[in-house]
C-alpha cells in the first residue's frame, strides 16, 4: 500500500495495529534481557570481568586484548560504545593495581577514545572510575574505568523523566565495529 501519487509506503495509524492502542511509545533494548534472566544475584556470585577473558571477544563483549588488561563493552551502557577497560587481575582499586596495570589502562583508555572519535564521531567522553560500592560501583570487587562518549545531541529528557536510554545499535554490532577499528597493540 502506497501514498497516492508517492511510491512511498502509506503510514498506517498506530491504532490500526493489533493491540490495545495507548498513548506510549516502546522503546525495544533486547540487550537488557541477559540481565533479567540472571537476576540480580549473578553479578554478585561470579565477577564478569574475570569471567569475560576466558569467552571468545563475541561472547565477552571484548574488543581489544592486551597483556595486563583489556577493553570490553560495557553490559549496560549510558550511551552506544560505553566501553570499560579492565586488568585482567582481581584487583578492586587503583592504588592495588601494579605500574604496568595501571600504564597499559591509561594507554588503553587513549585508544579507545581515538576509536570511539573515529567509529562514532563522539563530541566528547566521560571518563571514570567509581572504585567501592558506596562510590557507585556496580562491580566494586574489580577495578574498571569506564570510556563512555557523549555527543552534543544526545542529552535529552529520557534519562532524566524516564530512566531510560536510547541506544540506536545492537551490542554486538557495536563490538564488531570497534574490534575491526582496533589498531594493532
Amino acid at each position: 500500500m502506497t501514498d497516492a501519487g508517492t511510491s512511498e509506503p502509506a503510514s498506517v495509524p498506530s491504532s490500526e495495529y493489533a493491540g490495545v492502542p495507548d498513548g506510549f511509545q516502546r522503546l525495544w533494548t533486547p540487550h537488557r534481557m541477559a540481565y533479567i534472566q540472571a537476576g540480580a544475584d549473578a553479578m554478585r556470585a561470579a565477577c564478569p570481568f574475570c569471567a569475560a577473558p576466558g569467552k571468545t571477544d563475541a561472547d565477552g563483549l571484548i574488543v581489544h586484548r592486551g597483556k595486563s588488561a583489556y577493553v570490553l563493552l560495557n553490559l549496560f551502557p549510558y550511551n552506544s560504545g560505553h566501553l570499560l577497560v579492565c586488568p585482567y587481575r582481581h584487583v578492586a582499586t587503583y592504588d592495588l593495581a601494579t605500574t604496568e596495570e595501571t600504564q597499559e589502562i591509561a594507554e588503553l583508555t587513549q585508544t579507545a577514545m581515538r576509536v570511539l572519535r573515529a567509529v562514532s564521531r563522539c563530541d566528547g567522553f566521560n571518563i571514570g572510575m567509581n572504585q567501592g560500592a558506596v562510590a557507585g560501583a556496580g562491580v566494586d570487587e574489580h577495578l574498571h574505568q569506564h570510556v563512555v562518549p557523549r555527543w552534543a545531541s544526545d542529552a535529552n529528557f529520557f534519562p532524566i523523566i524516564a530512566r531510560t536510554k536510547a541506544l540506536p545499535q545492537l551490542l554486538g554490532d557495536v563490538r564488531e565495529t570497534l574490534a575491526a577499528a582496533w589498531p594493532a597493540y
